[in-house]
């Protein structure tokens, strides 16, 4: 499909048009490759942020 697009687009001549798309496609596909380094940076976190609760309660608690 993206094949005929880009051949009906080059066969009008509208060059701007598909360096349009195509930048609209790789800043699609930066922003979902964003999104999800930023949900696995959030996992990560909650995780040392749990680690850290857990330990603070096994050294106050022994006190």
């Amino acid at each position: 499909m993206i094949e005929h697009m880009i051949d009906s687009v080059i066969e009008r001549g509208d060059l701007a048009h598909l360096a349009l798309l195509m930048w609209a496609s790789g800043a699609s596909v930066a922003a979902a490759m964003l999104l999800k380094e930023l949900g696995a940076a959030n996992r990560r976190f909650d995780a040392f942020v749990r680690e850290l609760h857990h330990f603070n309660a096994r050294l106050f608690d022994g006190d």
